[in-house]
């Protein structure tokens, strides 16, 4: 903890306001944070105590450090029930993603009313969807009938986690592919709220195709 407020600045902590985050937070940079992680190595019980301080630089680093095998169904609920702004949603949700409840806790979470779980059970969803062992095509096609029939409807974040959610099915395959890009024209312009930052919700079809065209170029490397 001394080590993180050493590393903090006023001008992150100004960003990351911006960006949602509440309570105790020094302002650590990613960058800081990646060198803190690879110092300490994977160190789950570090990670329960770091999450346990309440700041969010230490809850970043927290899932950093943490042990996806490792992970608790407590762990996970308690961790989620904490997220009150979506980076600390992304971070709860990459490690739950990361482990043996992915699928779990994606379906207790995706249609809770809170907002944040809820993203949480998206962003899982979007995290894994390429994933055999977690999803079958028939699980994700209902899942994007689902995606139509709500997703204007839902709150702010969760709309933006749905959008990004099209995305990865539609990498799963092409049949996929052809399928969430019909269902893209008839949702429309997705709208969501990102505040005072430069974040966008992108676009479903273009994202697919550059995505496609960098693995491409990966796989030719």
């Amino acid at each position: 903890m001394a080590a993180l407020e050493a590393a903090g600045t006023e001008q992150n902590r100004k960003i990351y306001r911006r960006h949602g985050v509440q309570g105790p937070v020094h302002g650590v940079s990613y960058a800081e944070l990646g060198k803190l992680a690879r110092k300490i190595g994977t160190a789950h019980d570090l990670a329960r105590r770091l999450w346990a301080t309440g700041n969010h630089d230490a809850r970043e680093l927290a899932g950093k450090v943490a042990d996806p095998a490792r992970l608790t169904r407590a762990d996970a609920e308690a961790w989620v029930r904490d997220a009150d702004n979506y980076v600390t949603t992304g971070t709860v949700a990459g490690v739950v993603g990361a482990s043996s409840l992915a699928r779990s806790c994606s379906d207790r979470w995706r249609d809770r009313r809170g907002e944040w779980v809820a993203s949480a059970g998206w962003a899982v969803l979007a995290g894994t969807a390429e994933d055999a062992d977690v999803w079958t095509v028939a699980e994700l096609r209902e899942r994007l009938a689902q995606i139509e029939a709500e997703i204007h409807e839902r709150p702010n974040r969760v709309r933006h986690e749905m959008n990004m959610a099209l995305i990865t099915i539609a990498l799963r395959d092409g049949n996929l592919r052809r399928s969430v890009l019909a269902t893209t024209r008839r949702i429309g312009p997705v709208s969501v709220d990102h505040g005072e930052t430069g974040c966008v919700t992108p676009e479903v079809a273009p994202y697919i195709e550059r995505t496609l065209a960098y693995r491409a170029r990966r796989a030719a490397g």
